[in-house]
């Protein structure tokens, strides 16, 4: 993915130069220009410059004289999905991401990403994984690799694919292993802040650690989960329904090889079923939730997600589920480990 700073230019360059890194940017041409703040001033294409020439404004002119002061742009933290969609849909495909500051810290491209979702995310990652022993002996099992690459990193490119640029990672055994292999990553399009912590605090429990989120909203997930979820659609659905949290939910069949007699209170036979197929649903460990949940969280404390919900269930908060269609595997067991390896081959992510 490109770096995003590879759009920026400085208020006062020459056009000249503008030229050359328009070229570079081929089918990726437009550029946001900064003042000497490092606010966004305006934007520059090919089509600027033209104009520009035919105005009779030479390449040795500065890019200030031609550039369009109104681009689109959306503030971090403070936009919608809405928002985003509507670009889109026009087919604004470049936009700069601007902080409170009003200078970029992003460019996204909507020719690359699915969408630009104004969520934060955290990965919890400090478990022992004790079920794939001895593999997560020397190795934290996020570290482990499904494919060519580790299961973390699937997890943090499928959301960045989704415009998500605010990641969060919990670690604790074998933490350092995960943190030098984000920071040696080269990717200033991603921010990626770690959280460790000070004793095992359940599934949950060290979200309460996070000092600062971006965003009003947050998605919990587990570091070894593989998955295909459309997180877009999953964020439409969480907003349209108007919950404080929504847990994606894995559909399970029980087949049961008998039929299955239905009986009334005075033990009467009613209804009979041969052969069913029952469909339940089981927690998938993926949970997006306005942020104003977090304070419900104790600090330093031990607490799991289920522990959250059903808090919340008492409280007459509104907590919803989503099923989900696509593919999902909790890579935790050695027999899932190995189906992983086959699965990632052929399943479309």
């Amino acid at each position: 993915m490109r770096n995003f700073k590879d759009h920026l230019i400085k208020s006062g360059t020459s056009i000249k130069e503008a030229l050359k890194q328009l070229n570079d940017l081929a089918s990726d041409a437009i550029l946001f220009v900064v003042d000497e703040n490092d606010k966004l001033k305006g934007s520059l294409t090919d089509g600027d410059v033209r104009r520009g020439l035919l105005e009779d404004i030479s390449i040795d002119h500065k890019v200030d004289d031609i550039i369009q002061e109104n681009p689109h742009f959306v503030v971090k933290g403070n936009f919608s999905i809405n928002d985003i969609i509507e670009l889109r849909d026009k087919k604004i495909t470049i936009i700069p991401i601007l902080n409170k500051n009003h200078v970029p810290v992003n460019v996204i491209n909507l020719r690359h990403i699915r969408s630009y979702l104004p969520v934060d995310v955290v990965i919890m990652a400090g478990g022992k994984g004790s079920r794939l022993k001895p593999l997560t002996d020397t190795t934290p099992k996020p570290l482990l690799k499904v494919g060519d690459k580790p299961i973390i990193q699937h997890n943090v490119d499928r959301m960045a694919l989704y415009g998500v640029d605010d990641f969060w990672i919990t670690v604790n055994y074998l933490g350092d292993q995960l943190i030098d292999f984000f920071e040696k990553r080269d990717d200033d399009n991603i921010n990626i802040g770690f959280v460790k912590e000070p004793e095992a605090l359940g599934t949950i429990g060290s979200l309460s650690l996070v000092k600062e989120f971006h965003h009003d909203y947050l998605i919990l997930t587990n570091s070894d989960i593989l998955t295909n979820l459309d997180y877009e659609h999953f964020f439409m659905e969480f907003i349209s329904s108007g919950a404080d949290l929504s847990m994606v939910t894995i559909p399970y069949r029980v087949n049961i090889p008998y039929a299955v007699i239905e009986t009334s209170n005075d033990g009467s036979i009613q209804n009979f079923k041969e052969k069913p197929t029952y469909t339940y649903f089981s927690n998938g460990g993926i949970y997006l939730m306005k942020r104003s949940v977090v304070d419900l969280i104790p600090k330093g404390k031990f607490y799991n997600a289920t522990d959250l919900v059903e808090d919340m269930i008492i409280r007459g908060m509104k907590v919803t589920s989503y099923p989900l269609r696509g593919y999902w595997l909790d890579v935790g067991k050695h027999e899932d480990f190995q189906k992983a390896q086959e699965d990632i081959k052929h399943i479309k992510f």
